[in-house]
């Protein structure tokens, strides 16, 4: 038990014994101490004084007087009207990193293979383009996302749903095939997602171009983007696909083929993977079924020209179309086969769509329909929504090709990354191999990080320069933190065992900064995994590097003379560097052991 837990149990029964205020110790509020005032936790009492019935300043003063005579680990008190400041002794720190520092998972709850597992949907890209910076915030935070919850002692499975059919690939795959010439990725150096990503943006620029001709000849646009002939033949296209055309089928095939070989390529790169991929041209029916379900319970209806319902007024929301009049199916309906397949796959306990916010609605209505069709677990249906990522110069367009291609960005960030590192000479003791790492792992962490200390629900600017910064709220910033405390546990060496019982050292304000950081690490991750917010352990990241960074500068650690001392120093930093290992790993963040 640490030592917030015991004090909020003290409180309560403080004010149980004094007032015969009945308070769960769980419901007792403590905030870090402001830095102008002394002491470590402090506890508002306000809320207790109208059944107390006395001054707030009393209040506090009794309160305090109890707690400091029940726990000998506080050591003193002072209230500031109704703030009660709550002074813990310096053997409680030093006892701590004694005892937790050995402990490498420290923070990280231990998941249980055995329970219901998690089920996180990230990625979900088409098949018509390469990934770009949407695209990676969404595989970002889809990752991080499950790292936190298995830190937090979550069963997690990560699941991935391509969208391989449907008009979209049918443009690129027509368009190839009018101007292609049989180019293929090994013929052009392409990455295969690239290829077909070149021959979505051909398609827009001849279609445009045809529906510019048509409205010169009087048709209304809204026509002539239904009448060009490129539209109507990609139309022809995906309805011989879905009635099992052979030749459609083998380009379809070949063409997918060249886009999975390139998103591995760039998963790989990003060091996301998933435990199990899904594909829409073997899902797109799923759900069906449900409809019929529906139907028959009544929970759905059919309207006169053969089209499935369901009525979601009664929920504030409109009517949903869940099969078309010609019987086939919408998303809605494929989403709810998959959900229902996903349950049944990995007797899932909870399902977590990691899915940009203009999907809100959508997600609204597939958790009402789920639960209208009786499945108990519908509200275990969770949509992460994120906010969108934009650039210094505005937004992305893919068929216009202006979309920031997540390769390209990787590549530009490595290159960053070495120019900044040759700079900063934080590279000179390197291997040519260990530079080049050094230079991915950099670039990766000011990317990953840059991105996910942003709060998902949050739109975000995202700026390459401001990202690798060496200084600031950066991941290089933390990265180059963890390698200059591993140089100082390198050269602290392997020093005798000293013991620290009967300590009696008093450690300085910023070193007590650090340990209190330390300390808050494993209430940090399970808010942030409570929150599904990878944002938490970004910033805690930053802050515990920020607080070592001032303790560095200020604090002797290896040339400090009371042996015991520097014990304890060199114990903490070890911790620190455990910590940001373990946090940064969270985001899917390298950090190297020297620089």
């Amino acid at each position: 038990m640490n030592i917030t837990t015991t004090l909020s149990q003290a409180v309560a029964d403080a004010l149980k014994n004094l007032y015969g205020i009945e308070t769960d110790a769980k419901t007792i509020v403590l905030q870090d101490t402001r830095k102008e005032f002394k002491g470590d936790y402090t506890l508002v009492v306000f809320p207790y004084v109208k059944q107390a019935r006395k001054s707030p300043e009393a209040v506090a003063g009794e309160i305090g007087e109890a707690v400091k005579a029940a726990l000998p680990l506080v050591e003193g008190y002072n209230v500031i009207k109704g703030f009660l400041n709550f002074e813990v002794a310096d053997s409680y720190w030093t006892s701590f990193v004694a005892e937790k520092v050995t402990d490498a998972s420290f923070g990280m709850v231990k998941a249980d293979p055995n329970e219901a597992p998690v089920v996180v949907e990230y990625s979900s890209p088409n098949t018509n383009k390469p990934l770009h910076l949407g695209h990676i915030r969404n595989n970002l935070l889809g990752w991080s996302v499950s790292q936190l919850l298995a830190a937090n002692g979550a069963n997690v499975k990560k699941v991935n749903l391509v969208n391989d059919r449907g008009i979209h690939i049918c443009k690129s795959m027509l368009a190839w095939l009018r101007y292609g010439n049989g180019e293929t990725p090994e013929s052009t150096g392409m990455k295969g997602d690239h290829l077909v990503g070149k021959y979505y943006v051909e398609f827009d620029k001849h279609y445009k171009e045809e529906v510019k001709q048509l409205m010169e000849r009087g048709v209304e646009e809204e026509q002539a983007k239904k009448d060009a002939p490129l539209m109507v033949e990609a139309q022809s296209m995906l309805k011989r696909w879905e009635e099992g055309d052979e030749e459609v089928r083998a380009l379809w095939e070949k063409m997918n083929g060249w886009v999975y070989a390139g998103f591995d390529e760039t998963y790989n790169r990003l060091g996301v993977g998933f435990d199990k991929v899904y594909y829409e041209s073997n899902t797109y029916l799923l759900g069906k079924e449900l409809v019929q379900k529906g139907l028959d319970m009544g929970v759905l209806f059919r309207k006169e020209d053969g089209s499935v319902w369901c009525d979601l007024t009664g929920d504030g929301l409109d009517q949903k179309l869940l099969l078309r009049k010609d019987g086939t199916s919408v998303y809605m309906t494929q989403d709810l086969g998959t959900a229902l397949l996903r349950h049944k796959d990995f007797g899932a306990e909870r399902l977590i769509y990691v899915v940009g916010n203009e999907q809100d609605y959508h997600f609204k209505v597939l958790k009402l329909i789920l639960g209208k069709l009786g499945f108990e677990w519908a509200d275990k249906v969770y949509h992460l929504s994120y906010g969108m990522v934009e650039l210094p110069n505005g937004k992305m367009k893919s068929r216009e090709g202006t979309v920031v291609d997540a390769d390209d960005l990787i590549d530009e960030m490595e290159r960053t990354a070495e120019e900044m590192s040759r700079e900063h000479g934080k590279n000179d003791e390197l291997s040519p191999e260990e530079q080049k790492h050094l230079y991915h792992i950099l670039a990766l962490g000011a990317l990953k990080y840059f991105i996910l200390k942003v709060d998902p629900a949050k739109n975000m600017l995202f700026n390459p320069a401001e990202s690798i910064d060496f200084n600031g709220n950066t991941g290089p910033f933390i990265q180059y933190t963890h390698a200059r405390i591993r140089s100082i546990v390198r050269k602290a060496g392997e020093a005798p065992e000293i013991s620290m019982s009967n300590s009696q050292f008093p450690i300085g304000e910023k070193e007590r900064g650090v340990v209190k950081a330390l300390h808050a690490l494993p209430e940090t991750v399970a808010a942030a995994a409570a929150a599904y917010s990878p944002a938490m352990v970004a910033n805690y990241a930053y802050d515990l590097a920020k607080a070592f960074n001032s303790f560095y500068q200020d604090t002797p650690i290896l040339r400090e003379e009371n042996a015991q001392l520097k014990h304890f120093r060199v114990q903490l930093c070890a911790m620190v560097a455990n910590a940001l290992k373990n946090t940064m790993n969270i985001l899917g963040i390298e950090v190297p052991e020297r620089m």
